[in-house]
């Protein structure tokens, strides 16, 4: 899922393609993509594009008279830019936006098509996507800090929540809590002054320098490589790697649909987490340390 630095990015090159030009037409390819009804589509069709901006992970299109598109990727939606009269790709486009320099196109590598279009009409239902999230570059320590202890959560779950931080999802967490050598799954509450400290500055430091190490990538172009997967990140989708700093070898857990990726020495004191499901099936000889793991190698 594209999280904080990639919806940036999107955000900030949208901004030089389409600022001011007209929407001179959309198509649906996939008519489900539409989740409103009312104002309908084409109330945005032959006006200019007045802003575009983020709001959480979605991409917001600000046309005249407080009409506006709002764009959520989800997991596997993503945004490409083509030449005018490009067809879009078969079996994953969901829509393309035509404008006088191109077209948007609107994208879904996935058969469960969660990518979602809203076209809503005044501020006041825009701000019905907004899940309250704080946004972790420009808030205070302390801020950060009332909002994490509200409730006591794991700091995985915490870090990925829309309502308590805006845009971080699963793959800039994992990168986050190894930068701050926390476990995914210490709770909260349980943070002592120094650890909630240095998470703050995890999360600002990554988030910071992974928008500019994209930014950078993009330059003048357009983002057409925005994965989840980077062979830069640290833990993140390197299960069995090497830690960069010890050498350990990346662990995993796998829940529902998502994933956590640590370094059990540097994160939890040599501790393995235990997966549910391979837990179960091993029971007893579930190796508790990574030096237990490491020795049955």
């Amino acid at each position: 899922m594209p999280e904080l630095p990639d919806v940036i990015v999107y955000v900030e090159r949208l901004r030089a393609y389409v600022l001011g030009q007209p929407l001179e037409g959309a198509t649906l390819v996939s008519p489900f993509v539409l989740r409103s009804v009312d104002p309908p589509l084409d109330a945005v069709v032959g006006a200019p594009v007045q802003a575009v901006h983020r709001l959480g992970k979605r991409v917001v299109f600000g046309f005249p008279n407080e009409h506006y598109l709002v764009v959520h990727l989800m997991i596997a939606g993503r945004l490409r830019w083509r030449k005018r009269n490009t067809s879009p790709p078969r079996g994953s486009a969901l829509a393309v936006f035509h404008f006088p320099n191109g077209s948007l196109v609107f994208t879904e590598a996935s058969k469960r098509k969660r990518a979602s279009l809203h076209v809503v009409r005044g501020r006041s239902h825009l701000a019905g996507f907004d899940r309250g999230g704080l946004e972790v570059l420009d808030i205070t320590l302390e801020e950060f800090r009332d909002r994490l202890i509200l409730q006591n959560h794991t700091l995985k779950r915490a870090l990925t929540d829309p309502a308590i931080l805006s845009g971080i999802g699963n793959a800039y967490s994992d990168e986050i809590l190894f930068r701050a050598r926390l476990s995914p799954f210490r709770q909260t509450r349980h943070l002592d002054e120094v650890d909630m400290s240095r998470l703050f500055d995890a999360c600002r430091e990554t988030l910071g320098e992974w928008t500019e190490r994209l930014r950078s990538d993009v330059g003048e172009a357009f983002p057409d490589k925005v994965t989840a997967f980077r062979p830069e990140m640290a833990v993140h989708g390197k299960y069995r790697a090497p830690c960069p700093v010890c050498g350990s070898a990346i662990q995993r857990i796998v829940y529902a649909e998502n994933e956590a990726n640590y370094c059990a020495r540097c994160q939890t004191g040599g501790r393995l987490l235990a997966d549910r499901a391979l837990s179960r099936l091993l029971r007893q000889n579930w190796p508790k340390t990574i030096e237990e793991l490491e020795g049955g190698e």
